[in-house]
């Protein structure tokens, strides 16, 4: 059945790759967007001449701003974010501010005029609020469940102010949806990846240096590991879990969305030489950033179990995909 839905943060890298599946099933799609760090690229401008989609430019910080999306929607996928290591840092107090007023409009509107009844909002988190405790105590479960503490290690080190915007975030959409019995579901993203998706994560900054032979390859925390989903296996998972009626209980669910092939940077450097042909002559080794975690792996058996999903593309492949857009749209200077 064919649905009306919005995703705020649409012209994002999340939010692009979801309305892309999203049109592409049939479904009405709004996406709304202030385009903060978006932009409207080749890729997002070809997806909105299709006759089932529209953006709507707004400020979703100002509550004003909400009573120009409709209302109506069978789904609404809340993206907004102020994502990027180099955001956390240089202006923590604009992440902070957006990510939490944002989450607070989208609640009170959801609640009082979207006027569907069934209705289904999803919060899109992250797993940085959990990786606090890692630095805090020192310990953590890996892989990751979702049922671990939540934790701002440091409140003066901005690196945190992104996870501290999700947690608050998490909490608000718990205690709305028990409060007003709204059909809810939480998501936690572990490293999305793939075409479009910025330039200061560390797949477009690896594939960017590898396009521009820069030599010595300089490396953050080579014995640093992480997992990375590609995006369209990810934005599948989150339509399954959108469409489950498993994900309707009360508490509402909270999932982790990741993949399970554990790699360190080193490999994964090794991993892009490959897909672009080139290799450098020396590394130039660096210690992980500060905040950084040593390993990152999602537990996503709760995701598996209500959903059946498993990912379909490999990291072989998804990198291969991801380094020829980012050779194609280098970073512009």
């Amino acid at each position: 059945m064919k649905s009306k839905i919005l995703i705020t943060g649409g012209a994002g890298f999340i939010g692009y790759h979801l309305a892309k599946r999203l049109v592409g099933q049939g479904n009405e799609v709004v996406l709304a967007d202030n385009f903060f760090r978006s932009e409207r690229d080749a890729d997002l401008l070809a997806l909105l001449e299709k006759p089932n989609i529209k953006l709507v430019e707004a400020d979703l910080t100002n509550p004003v701003s909400w009573g120009g999306l409709g209302t109506g929607y069978d789904y609404v996928y809340h993206l907004v974010g102020i994502n990027g290591f180099r955001q956390f840092m240089e202006r923590p107090h604009e992440v902070l501010r957006i990510g939490i007023s944002a989450t607070l409009n989208i609640l009170k509107w959801f609640h009082s005029q979207n006027n569907k009844s069934g209705a289904k909002i999803l919060f899109a988190s992250t797993n940085e609020v959990f990786l606090g405790a890692q630095e805090a105590f020192g310990k953590l479960p890996v892989p990751t469940p979702e049922q671990v503490p939540l934790v701002i290690a440091d409140p003066y080190n901005p690196r945190w102010s992104y996870a501290a915007t999700k947690l608050i975030g998490e909490l608000f959409v718990i205690h709305y949806a028990a409060q007003y019995g709204l059909r809810a579901l939480i998501v936690r993203p572990h490293n999305f990846y793939g075409p479009r998706a910025g330039y200061d994560h560390v797949i477009p900054e690896f594939s960017l240096r590898i396009a521009d032979r820069i030599d010595p390859f300089p490396i953050y925390g080579t014995d640093d590991t992480r997992t990375f989903c590609y995006i369209a296996d990810a934005v599948r998972a989150m339509r399954l879990l959108m469409d489950s009626t498993k994900t309707d209980g009360s508490p509402i669910e909270t999932v982790h969305i990741g993949d399970r092939e554990e790699v360190t940077m080193q490999e994964l450097a090794e991993e892009l030489f490959g897909v672009g042909g080139w290799k450098p002559k020396a590394m130039d080794i660096h210690p992980a950033p500060s905040g950084s975690v040593k390993r990152r792996l999602a537990d996503i058996s709760k995701l598996q179990r209500l959903t059946g999903w498993k990912p379909e593309v490999s990291l072989a492949e998804g990198l291969r995909r991801t380094y020829e857009w980012y050779v194609k749209n280098p970073l512009k200077k």
